[in-house]
């Protein structure tokens, strides 16, 4: 991966905050039942015979620069990306602290964000320059159908750049093309469906095949053919993004974008970042969060340790939701004892409003409790289906759960 070379060793480890360990310079001895010093064997004596030759390395903990100095190793960087895993939230609060610094230093930028699907571009910009709210931005980017993740994670990211006038861009491809291509793969679309999506999907990274046959074969018994369409699935996603970025760079040949995205997309440059750079050659540099990736060589320019967080807990109903025929969210079930459980809510019931708001789709029910805390109350209104009597119309009044 083409990176910002001028990045020194200590660039494997960095930390927002610094490393517990380097509060302590004392040394302690060993342990009950370790080794005395003199016991341990040289490294002539403890060597296997015909073991291959090793270069070693190692990183300073106690050397770990700031943020400030990360940011300013990252100078020359026309793109930066930011890893993430999506449920955490002390991954947003770096990305959002490496997003206000970066642009702080260099106000012409962009945010490319794998959380948005492309054919939704022209909502994001119609939100970026106030034409819109939130609301209608999420509506009108499917946001509860297509990323599902709790909006409260992303809400800082997506504010800072609508007050400050930054582009976001969508990266990702559209759920219909990914599940299209799982479906029949790439040789079995259509025409008009290859012509949205990049002409090239690069298989030659070996090592990142490997990774990605790990995680399908933990997650499924397959086969090599079912293995091949997960792959094409990963490689569009990846080339999709990819391709975005490029072209956002090419456009805006004075600007810099920084992508935020599942730190599995980044690690190694495999999935984005080579693919970016086979388009456009640009300095780049990766940094992931420090706390949930194996640390070894050339994962990332900078590992970065959030803060250990989490969102205040979110007020639920305890339903589990259905798309249905007719405007509304269906009941699909309940969870036991859950607050709409004790409050009569029933299987099969169809929701028509919350707090006498019309919701036509289970988008619309998430978009009405978003923000809304446990202990809150909320009416309901659902029609309940009979057999032989017709729909009958049902009002619950009921505090969220946690």
């Amino acid at each position: 991966m083409t990176k910002v070379r001028s990045l020194s060793k200590l660039s494997l480890l960095a930390s927002v905050m610094l490393v517990a360990a380097c509060g302590s310079t004392g040394t302690t001895g060993p342990g009950p039942g370790a080794p005395h010093p003199g016991d341990v064997p040289s490294v002539d004596e403890s060597a296997a015979e015909g073991a291959p030759e090793h270069r070693w390395s190692g990183v300073d903990l106690r050397a770990g620069p700031d943020m400030d100095r990360i940011i300013e190793a990252v100078g020359d960087a026309r793109v930066v990306y930011v890893g993430e895993s999506h449920e955490l939230y002390g991954h947003h609060l770096a990305q959002m602290e490496v997003l206000r610094r970066l642009h702080q230093r260099y106000p012409d930028m962009a945010i490319g964000m794998e959380m948005f699907q492309i054919p939704f571009q022209s909502v994001l910009d119609a939100y970026v320059r106030g034409e819109i709210d939130e609301r209608e931005m999420l509506r009108g980017t499917e946001w509860f159908e297509r990323w599902r993740y709790d909006f409260r994670l992303y809400r800082p990211l997506v504010e800072y750049a609508r007050r400050h006038g930054l582009p976001i861009i969508a990266l990702n491809v559209s759920n219909e093309l990914r599940e299209r291509v799982s479906e029949v793969g790439v040789a079995g679309l259509s025409d008009e469906e290859r012509s949205r999506i990049p002409a090239e999907l690069d298989k030659s990274d070996q090592a990142y095949r490997e990774r990605l046959r790990m995680i399908f074969h933990r997650h499924a018994e397959g086969h090599e053919k079912g293995f091949e369409r997960f792959e094409e699935v990963q490689l569009l996603w990846d080339e999709s993004m990819a391709a975005e970025a490029a072209r956002y760079l090419r456009a805006n040949p004075s600007s810099r974008l920084v992508v935020f995205a599942g730190s599995g997309h980044l690690m190694h440059g495999s999935g984005i970042p080579n693919r970016v750079q086979r388009r456009i050659d640009v300095p780049s540099a990766i940094i992931l969060p420090g706390d949930r990736i194996r640390v070894e060589q050339g994962i990332a320019d900078f590992l970065i340790f959030p803060p250990v967080s989490a969102l205040p807990k979110a007020g639920v109903m305890g339903i589990y939701l259905g798309e249905s025929e007719q405007p509304g969210a269906s009941v699909e079930a309940l969870v036991e004892e859950s607050a709409a459980a004790r409050a009569g809510v029933e299987k099969d019931d169809l929701i028509t409003a919350i707090d006498d708001v019309a919701v036509a789709s289970p988008g619309d029910v998430k978009l009405e409790l978003l923000g809304r805390a446990p202990g809150e109350r909320i009416r309901l209104r659902v029609l309940r289906r009979h057999l032989l009597l017709g729909d009958e119309e049902l009002g619950f009044d009921f505090a969220l759960g946690e």
